[in-house]
């Protein structure tokens, strides 16, 4: 239990409390000017050691810094190179001179909230302004654990108040335009074609090497990606940290296997001009794609924004002429290249006898009888 004492100043009396820490140290809080206030805190103290919430005011003085050391260091071994270094980036330019040389203990709710709507005012976006909030909340994650405060209060945020990031629109490209874009593609048609065609991610598909396409199987071994990073690559497991198959049209198909001829199991399936990985390309007009999705007069579209285009292409019944090596060979879209021959149904003739309906005829058709 906490034991009150007074003591006297130059200035008069005053009282002080003596408390035992959770850990066992004996500690006392001194200037209280009435004997009612130093109860008060007495009381607090053991309240919160008996709720397991006590926080010792020496942890409280520790530095956001000095948490962000050890938050980013963990976060260098679970993320990705490429997130870690977006992640790097959003500390040293927002949160590190905002928050860096603050005691954990006096980073206040209201002020984080004011912090993250002028950045907002400021022209950040939601996207920015709630990765800066969301770091700052890990690394007081981490101030909670080592008991330095008793609440994060950067996850105070009220509904509302934190800026919502706009749905982007997505786009969605025919077939008839994905072979028009693979006829301005020239060299990286084939590519155009594999991204269209199998939904493969940008930095799965420039990580393919001759050895990953079976073509028994007509599938394609997706287990690596890489990823830019600068002007480097850093090559790693997928973004779903798990290899997977993925069927292929065999018109594409055909087109790859041209395309591994001569080369050997190891060599890259779409390297570039000079030896390694194939950049994105810019954003700005001067980038192959850009140019490309001009001279092809198709919407707006991005290499990733192809993923989209595979998904909504697998419920086109028919398929229109395009490129005639890059369309399949039968009459129907590459979904049934993919899926297989359809299974007809036996049909019913109304001339047939009776006994011949009950033997083909399925059984709901036979209970319309």
């Amino acid at each position: 239990m906490a034991s009150i004492k007074r003591y006297s100043t130059s200035k008069g009396e005053c009282w002080e409390v003596r408390y035992r820490q959770p850990s066992g140290i004996t500690t006392r809080k001194r200037g209280f000017t009435t004997r009612r206030e130093a109860a008060s805190f007495a009381a607090r103290v053991e309240t919160t050691k008996a709720e397991n919430a006590y926080v010792a005011p020496a942890r409280g003085r520790v530095t956001v810094a000095n948490l962000a050391a050890g938050w980013m260091d963990r976060q260098q071994q679970s993320l990705s190179p490429s997130y870690y270094r977006t992640i790097s980036y959003a500390y040293g330019k927002h949160v590190g001179p905002k928050w860096g040389n603050v005691p954990v203990a006096k980073v206040d709710s209201l002020d984080v909230r004011a912090w993250a709507a002028s950045m907002s005012r400021g022209g950040s976006s939601a996207t920015v302004v709630n990765r800066a909030v969301g770091i700052l909340a890990g690394i007081l994650d981490d101030a909670v654990e080592h008991r330095a405060l008793a609440f994060n209060p950067a996850r105070r945020f009220k509904r509302g108040e934190k800026p919502k990031k706009a749905p982007k629109r997505h786009v969605y490209l025919t077939e008839a335009d994905v072979c028009r874009l693979a006829e301005e593609s020239g060299r990286h048609a084939d590519l155009v074609l594999t991204l269209a065609f199998t939904g493969v991610r940008w930095g799965e598909a420039i990580a393919l090497t001759v050895a990953d396409i079976e073509f028994l199987k007509r599938r394609i071994s997706v287990h690596r990606n890489a990823v830019q990073v600068g002007q480097d690559f850093e090559v790693g497991q997928t973004k779903g940290k798990e290899a997977r198959m993925v069927p292929v049209a065999a018109s594409v198909l055909s087109r790859l296997a041209a395309r591994c001829e001569g080369r050997s199991a190891a060599d890259l399936l779409f390297p570039a001009r000079v030896d390694g990985y194939l950049k994105r390309p810019s954003y700005d007009s001067t980038g192959w794609f850009n140019r490309v999705v001009e001279r092809a007069q198709v919407q707006t579209i991005t290499p990733h924004d192809l993923r989209h285009t595979c998904a909504s292409l697998a419920g086109v019944p028919e398929c229109p002429r395009g490129v005639a090596d890059a369309r399949p060979q039968r009459s129907q879209c590459h979904v049934d290249d993919l899926r297989g021959p359809v299974r007809q149904r036996p049909r019913c003739g109304g001339r047939q006898s009776r006994r011949e309906d009950r033997r083909q005829c399925p059984k709901r058709v036979q209970s319309t009888r």
